[in-house]
């Protein structure tokens, strides 16, 4: 069965994006959707995963608030995170299946579309040994949290293009003290792509690692499986 990989242009509040996730999860479970992948950015939000240590929130909640910075618990793996525009966030929706072989598997999926992202930009990245996600010499580009339903995922990967990496001064990223973050522009400069063309990219590295093929549309074009499950605003 064809898939979808719905794209944003427009920063999504994490919220909205929760909604929308729990909306596709509940419709795979049933088998009354394709696999379906979300392709977006955030507005400024720090979230708590559900391995969560309070020390790693560096601040106070006011002080984020103070700075535009949302603060949400979600109910994704891992510790803490940061999200803002400029940060692409790839949120698949799927049934595990022999591409995947189990979590490991799909973890080692996602890692590999970050590196593969990351070398089409000339960029070399690979994997920590112990550590999750994908890693420069520069510092962690790609962080990975998802979470199993019944073998159909949910949340998924953040690939940092050009965000501002000041917000990270906030929280100890992923609860990794002394780890560096970058960016694919904090290593290009003016080369580095656009959010857009990693989009792009990255939906091509998703459909060969992960062997499903999807077709591209936004939230206004939604095909009729989609569109009757979507929550409104």
């Amino acid at each position: 069965m064809k898939g979808y990989a719905v794209y944003f242009d427009q920063p999504v509040p994490y919220a909205r994006a929760e909604r929308i996730q729990d909306a596709l999860v509940s419709a795979r479970i049933a088998e009354s959707i394709p696999d379906t992948v979300l392709f977006l950015e955030h507005t400024p939000v720090v979230t708590l995963g559900r391995r969560r240590r309070e020390e790693h929130l560096l601040v106070a909640p006011g002080e984020l608030q103070a700075a535009g910075i949302e603060l949400y618990p979600s109910t994704r793996g891992g510790d803490v995170t940061y999200h803002a525009p400029g940060q692409l966030v790839l949120y698949p929706i799927l049934r595990l299946g022999v591409q995947d072989h189990d979590a490991h598997g799909y973890l080692w999926n996602l890692e590999e579309i970050a590196i593969r992202t990351c070398a089409d930009f000339g960029v070399p990245a690979e994997r920590v040994p112990g550590k999750s996600g994908a890693w420069t010499v520069a510092g962690k580009i790609a962080a990975i949290g998802f979470h199993l339903k019944r073998w159909v995922t949910v949340h998924g990967m953040s690939f940092n293009v050009d965000l501002d990496l000041d917000g990270y001064r906030h929280i100890v990223p992923c609860g990794l003290h002394g780890d560096p973050v970058c960016s694919l522009q904090s290593l290009l400069g003016d080369e580095a792509p656009s959010v857009r063309e990693v989009r792009r990219r990255m939906k091509d590295h998703f459909e060969a690692i992960c062997g499903r093929r999807l077709d591209l549309c936004s939230p206004d074009q939604l095909p009729g499986s989609l569109a009757r499950i979507w929550p409104e605003e």
